[in-house]
């Protein structure tokens, strides 16, 4: 029983996303920019909503939601990444296997959720905007960030608990640069079929069904802008809706490329390309996206900047 117990808690194998050539290490140096700059806007993004009055509201407050789930998921994948890359290790323990596998998946799973429910902020405010107030005020936009974050939470608890009490195979080598779920899975001695199966129901609830939501409000709001008469309100309308749908696209696109594909038609190098883009990209995007092409949040920037240089010349003139 012991004996059974250590090797099912022995160490996994990481091959990582680089190797030592100088082509790699300028790809790694790359990537390592882009993590900063996802780190810096995302960081930003919820610093300067918590510190402008004007951004309290529920369609700001489920945009911090989601830059701090973007800022989770990049702290869980790179660090380790660069870490192994930089020591030249390879390995991670079972527990930081699992660990990484439940802190990704939660918060992959939440962010699917919470755009859905993104959605339907933007429904209200364009077809319903003299209720807004009352259909979107800030106990409901704390209610969605709660259950995006409880939804993805309990889903990836349920996922990385059953996965990891399978058997694995030696060497254990994870083909991949974190614990991803397709790459853990083919570890796995025995069959999983019923466990694939489980996984795909989970894959209906968490993408397609809020692809479906998503793109009800949409047409709901493509609708409102058809009968609209004003031309300046329809500019609004596409400027209010299209930060978001862009964001939509691309994280659900990646997230179907990922898991809705069967596992036979699963290679190494197009998973790593995938995650690479869902994992690096999209929440480096995402705060670029919302920040560049959101009036209000570049007036509250220079607000925030402007406060700062006042206080360093107020205490420039006190010392």
């Amino acid at each position: 029983m012991w004996q059974r117990n250590q090797t099912s808690l022995a160490d996994f194998i990481l091959e990582g996303l680089f190797d030592d050539s100088l082509t790699h290490l300028f790809l790694f140096s790359l990537t390592t920019v882009v993590f900063l700059i996802a780190v810096s806007g995302n960081t930003l993004t919820i610093l300067l909503i918590l510190a402008d009055p004007r951004l309290h509201t529920p369609m700001y407050f489920l945009l911090s939601q989601l830059s701090l789930m973007d800022l989770i998921h990049v702290s869980t994948t790179i660090p380790k990444m660069a870490t192994n890359y930089l020591s030249g290790k390879k390995s991670i323990s079972f527990v930081g296997c699992a660990t990484q596998h439940f802190l990704y998946l939660s918060v992959g799973g939440a962010e699917c959720l919470l755009l859905a429910l993104m959605s339907y902020d933007r429904y209200v405010a364009i077809c319903h905007p003299l209720r807004y107030t009352v259909l979107m005020n800030r106990k409901v936009g704390l209610m969605m960030a709660v259950l995006s974050w409880l939804g993805g939470s309990i889903h990836s608890l349920i996922h990385t608990v059953i996965l990891m009490h399978f058997p694995f195979c030696a060497p254990r080598q994870i083909y991949h640069f974190y614990s991803e779920f397709p790459a853990v899975t083919e570890l796995v001695c025995g069959d999983i079929t019923f466990y694939e199966i489980t996984v795909y129901i989970s894959s209906i609830l968490f993408i397609l069904l809020p692809i479906f939501l998503v793109s009800t409000s949409y047409a709901f709001i493509l609708h409102s802008v058809i009968q609209m008469r004003s031309a300046g309100s329809k500019r609004n309308a596409f400027a209010t809706c299209s930060s978001h749908l862009t964001v939509v696209c691309f994280w659900f696109g990646a997230c179907m490329f990922s898991y809705m594909r069967p596992r036979s038609q699963h290679t190494p190098l197009q998973d790593k390309v995938g995650s690479v883009f869902y994992s690096i990209i999209t929440p480096t995007l995402n705060p670029l996206i919302y920040t560049l092409r959101n009036k209000d949040v570049a007036k509250a920037l220079r607000r925030v900047l402007w406060r700062y240089i006042i206080t360093q010349r107020q205490q420039l003139q006190l010392s």
